[in-house]
């Protein structure tokens, strides 16, 4: 059977940035397993993925706009420590859920400079190209309860 919407599809990847580091991979567990068409995976990867095959092989190179988007420097603000109420100990590379002036967002603290945090609401992947080895390992149809729900159940999936 082939991917198209709505088919859960299981697989293995290994996904390196440009600089072919290593950022994440399934290939010590179980494949990920995901309801396609439904936005569970960057757009560029589902369209890559469409009308494949349990068994298909694929390398694949997808651009910033096709993945987290390209980098906002808008995103990108400066608060004085004491904005950050009920957190005692700030460090660089911290993630904190935050209100910006763009709603509430996970911020990284990129920068420490005396009283001043540079926190940086965008994805740690945007403006980065993502470099992708996949393996199908398998396509199913959908059960009623996964398209309702909008997520694959069971292993790879949610209610395991």
């Amino acid at each position: 059977m082939v991917i198209k919407q709505d088919s859960v599809v299981s697989l293995h990847y290994t996904l390196r940035d440009d600089a072919g580091e290593v950022i994440d991979s399934s290939a010590s567990g179980r494949p990920l397993s995901y309801l396609h068409g439904r936005g569970n995976l960057i757009p560029g990867l589902e369209r890559e993925l469409q009308g494949r095959r349990a068994g298909d092989k694929l390398s694949v190179k997808i651009k910033p706009a096709d993945a987290y988007g390209e980098y906002d420097e808008a995103l990108v603000e400066q608060v004085p420590r004491r904005a950050l109420t009920g957190v005692s100990s700030v460090r660089r590379g911290m993630q904190l859920r935050a209100q910006t002036r763009h709603g509430p967002r996970t911020v990284t603290v990129t920068r420490i400079a005396g009283d001043m945090l540079t926190l940086d609401a965008n994805h740690p992947l945007a403006g980065k190209s993502l470099n992708f080895e996949v393996e199908v390992t398998g396509v199913r149809e959908a059960t009623d309860e996964e398209l309702s729900h909008g997520h694959v159940h069971g292993p790879g999936g949610h209610h395991h």
